[in-house]
Formats: C-alpha cells, structure tokens, sequence
C-alpha cells in the first residue's frame, strides 16, 4: 500500500507541477485516500474492515453534510452558504485514520500528508476557512477513530516448550504452534 500511495502523490505532484491547479488535485486526492482504505479492505478480504468502513465513512459524510445545511456559514469566494465543515476534508481525513487505525501508522503516513494537502487545498481556493477545515479534520478522523479496530494480521507463533515429569525421570521437548 506505502509504494501505491508514494506513485500516486509523485503522479499528483506531477499534475501540480504541469496544471498548478491545485484545487483540482484536492478533489482527486480526497477521493483517492478513503478509495484506497477501502480498496485494502478488498484486497486482503477484510470483511470486518469493511464494515467499520461504511460506519466511519456514512457517519462521517451524514454528519458533515447536516452540519452544512444546518450551520449555513458562507464560503470566503461567496460562492454558497455550505462552507462549515470541509466535506472534502472531512472525507479525506476520514480515509488516512481508517488506513491509521486498521492497519498500522507507517500506512497511514502518505494519506495523511495528503489529507493536509486536501485541506489546504481548500483554503487555497477559497472554498473554505481554516476554522471550517479544521472542523472536517476533526469529523472525518473522529468517526474513524471511533468505529476502527486494528486488523489482525494472521500470523504464526512458534514457542519452544519443556515438559518435566513429577518424579523428573523423563522431560518432554517440544513445539507449541499457534495460528
């Protein structure tokens, strides 16, 4: 997943460097993060990664998407009234704690710069303050965190064991497997 997310952020900086348009890439990069921490559910058949999945993601976008038509908060461009909270960083930050939480920080690490580059993104483009990007980071990472539990990676244990009999008159050696 590391080499993944690595060729896609040089693929993105590729296209920042060639376009500048920053706000472009953001809204690939913030559908990217949450499509790999579900694709890697897919990948290694995780079906209980799945599930903590939709909860994290629905609960997430359904609680950004109250508070926008709820709050109605004006973009800094006037462009709407749906500025408060960030979706796009909301649904980013989602993705990285959900990679974060299931399966280990050094995974979470690419996803993350690239939810910090989602929401600065945003800011950049005048879609959103920094308070109401701050506010998506919050939403996103707070759900997964709530609704993700570290994926148990299937491995085997082999331990060593001595066995002495009551009087001592024999011992048994072995192996003691676990899987």
């Amino acid at each position: 997943m590391w080499k993944s997310m690595l060729s896609i952020l040089i693929f993105v900086s590729f296209l920042f460097a060639k376009n500048n348009n920053i706000e472009k890439i953001g809204d690939i990069v913030q559908i990217l993060i949450p499509t790999v921490g579900y694709g890697t559910t897919l990948y290694l058949d995780d079906k209980e990664g799945q599930k903590q999945f939709y909860k994290s993601f629905f609960s997430t976008f359904g609680t950004t998407h109250l508070l926008k038509r709820t709050v109605r908060k004006q973009r800094p461009n006037n462009g709407n009234d749906q500025s408060f909270p960030s979706g796009h960083t909301s649904a980013s930050f989602q993705g990285a704690t959900f990679i974060h939480k299931r399966y280990g920080f050094k995974y979470s690490v690419p996803a993350y710069l690239g939810a910090v580059f989602v929401g600065w993104s945003r800011v950049y483009a005048q879609k959103h303050y920094t308070s109401d990007v701050l506010a998506g980071a919050i939403i996103g990472s707070s759900f997964s965190y709530y609704f993700t539990n570290s994926y148990k990676y299937k491995q085997i244990d082999i331990k060593p064991i001595v066995y002495n009999s009551k009087n001592n008159k024999y011992n048994l050696y072995g192996m003691k497997i676990t899987w």
